[in-house]
């Protein structure tokens, strides 16, 4: 075992704690899962998914948190600055343990070069959203949410099904290597092409895509035949999007849908320039990046030309959130043309923001993926009445397999998480799980990000661009007792495009976790019917008075009246 080998360690099982207290050891093996060679991307470079997002801006760096959080207090709290930790300070028992700021730069040096250029002097590093903030759970963490984005999708345009239907897709790193596996559990056909080989196998070797080839018309007859069939299959296609995508118009292939999701946010390291081979690529990237940064966002620029092409001729185009749009705008497409198809927020999911409803996500730190299937069926008890719940977890039981240690995710809303939290603390206290749960959630959630090509794109009220909101629903959580909480910028569409906020909370079985997960879990998502009210949404607002929120100017007696 080489020495880089050795320092990617799993994380550890069981109910055994190494830290001073459950809260640290989550953290401790959460940071570690991160880094579970079956969960990460590079691991040994510490990149967890999405190109460069790291876990921990160096080893040094990983192994000083390790030792942080081991010797950690239960009234301490260890701050994280971009992957390295900077201070241990006393605060309270229900304060988190650690709070992580990752890339944040003041807006006029928002730039990609600017943030380059301090990674380069070792002074920052890109957390992504789930990387940094130690919540990824390898591509199942993903695949609801893309499921959820599909199902829509197939409400919407094919009858509520996608059997018998083909969408074209690009991209099989850690988010993208959902989509085969999604379509299929929606009945269709997926055609996904990723550049690197070893990406597209990876998939195929656990589960996430049935068939890999590099021959387009192999693929393409592939594809044929199961849409006749209506027989759901997922098939990668090793090949350059740039270059495929226009191919795929020259020959009149007409796919149902069509999406991407390539690491386009990052053109450094996230894409790869038509006309390159890998080994090119990565030669020309540290060569000459001016060059490969001007070559990549115009092959994005091809790239978005040729799905417009297909759009024209009747298929249904939507942007999965890489920025693709706006790095093809930079790589001279015209604004008007890069942004002629909606983002899957907008399209999609922004009904489900307005109560409060995004991906909800837990693990089980005994490592026992019985601790998971206890989960599932309380889930499934809580929620009788919820049908795409209970469409989902038995079609997540059968086909997405467990990434380090066993997780799960399902989207709730306000009103619903809290339940569930409690439920499991109460599974904890009674013995009926092995270890502690984790639950965390994606940084793409209801009200914790700002970022006006995705999830905050067209707001009813013109606020794209606000960036209080995911700060707000930061201080929210460290107040309301969050296990750990973290603010990242750039993440899902790259540096100068986003602001968002993560939290994480642990259920150790303990009447204090009780009421912690009580006003987070209550906390947390009402922040995204505040932020959705806030803008004018009926049902946000419907929601709100429903409930019982108290959301001055919107849900209470109008300014001057008295009782």
């Amino acid at each position: 075992m080489s020495a880089v080998e050795a320092r990617v360690v799993r994380a550890p099982r069981g109910s055994q704690r190494t830290c001073r207290g459950w809260i640290q050891e989550a953290a401790l093996r959460m940071l570690m899962n991160n880094l579970d060679p079956d969960v990460a991307e590079r691991p040994e470079d510490l990149v967890v998914y999405g190109g460069t997002g790291k876990a921990a801006r160096s080893w040094e760096a990983y192994e000083r948190i390790v030792e942080a959080l081991r010797s950690l207090e239960n009234d301490e709290t260890l701050l994280v600055q971009s992957g390295k930790p900077v201070g241990v300070f006393r605060t309270q028992a229900d304060a988190p343990r650690v709070l992580i700021a990752n890339s944040l730069l003041v807006p006029r040096w928002a730039t990609w070069e600017h943030f380059w250029e301090l990674e380069g002097k070792g002074l920052m590093m890109f957390g992504q959203m789930t990387a940094g903030s130690w919540i990824y759970i390898g591509s199942q963490g993903i695949v609801q949410g893309t499921f959820e984005t599909l199902a829509e999708c197939a409400s919407r345009h094919f009858g509520g099904t996608l059997s018998g239907r083909i969408v074209l897709t690009a991209g099989l790193g850690g988010m993208g290597g959902a989509q085969p596996l999604a379509v299929a559990m929606n009945g269709g056909v997926c055609l996904a092409v990723e550049v690197d080989a070893a990406r597209a196998q990876r998939r195929h070797a656990t589960g996430y895509c049935d068939r890999v080839t590099t021959s387009l018309e192999e693929a393409l007859a592939w594809a044929g035949e199961a849409k006749a069939a209506r027989r759901p299959l997922g098939i990668g296609l090793i090949g350059n999007a740039a270059e495929v995508h226009p191919a795929l118009v020259r020959r009149g292939f007409q796919p149902d849908a069509a999406t991407d999701q390539t690491s386009a946010h990052d053109p450094l390291q996230g894409y790869v320039p038509a006309g390159l081979t890998l080994e090119q690529a990565r030669a020309l990237r540290a060569a000459d990046p001016t060059d490969y940064v001007r070559r990549a966002r115009g092959s994005m620029a091809g790239h978005v030309r040729a799905l417009l092409a297909m759009k024209a001729r009747g298929t249904v185009l939507f942007d999965y959130g890489n920025n693709l749009r706006g790095e093809a705008e930079a790589g001279g497409l015209a604004h008007a043309e890069a942004f002629s198809y909606p983002g899957f927020v907008p399209e999609y999911i922004r009904p489900l923001f307005c109560a409060g409803k995004g991906p909800f996500r837990w693990a089980a730190l005994s490592g026992d993926p019985a601790d998971i299937l206890a989960t599932d069926r309380a889930a499934l008890e809580e929620f009788p009445r919820d049908e795409r719940l209970h469409r989902w977890i038995p079609l997540a039981q059968k086909h997405v397999r467990f990434q380090g240690l066993p997780a799960r995710i399902c989207w709730l809303g306000h009103g619903e998480r809290h339940r569930l939290g409690l439920r499991f603390n109460a599974m904890v206290r009674d013995g009926l799980l092995k270890a502690p749960i984790v639950i965390g959630r994606d940084h793409l959630d209801a009200g914790s990000v700002a970022s006006p090509h995705r999830e905050t794109e067209g707001m009813r009220d013109g606020s794209d661009a606000v960036a209080d909101w995911p700060i707000l629903n930061a201080l929210l959580n460290t107040a309301s007792g969050a296990s750990w909480v973290s603010v990242h910028h750039g993440g899902g569409v790259g540096i100068g495009s986003s602001i968002h906020a993560g939290m994480v909370i642990v259920c150790d079985g303990s009447p204090e976790a009780d009421r912690r997960l009580e006003r987070v879990l209550v906390n947390d998502p009402g922040t995204g019917v505040m932020r959705h009210a806030d803008a004018g949404y009926p049902d946000a607002i419907e929601h709100a008075r429903r409930t019982g929120m108290k959301l001055p100017g919107v849900t209470g007696r109008p300014p001057g009246t008295h009782t």
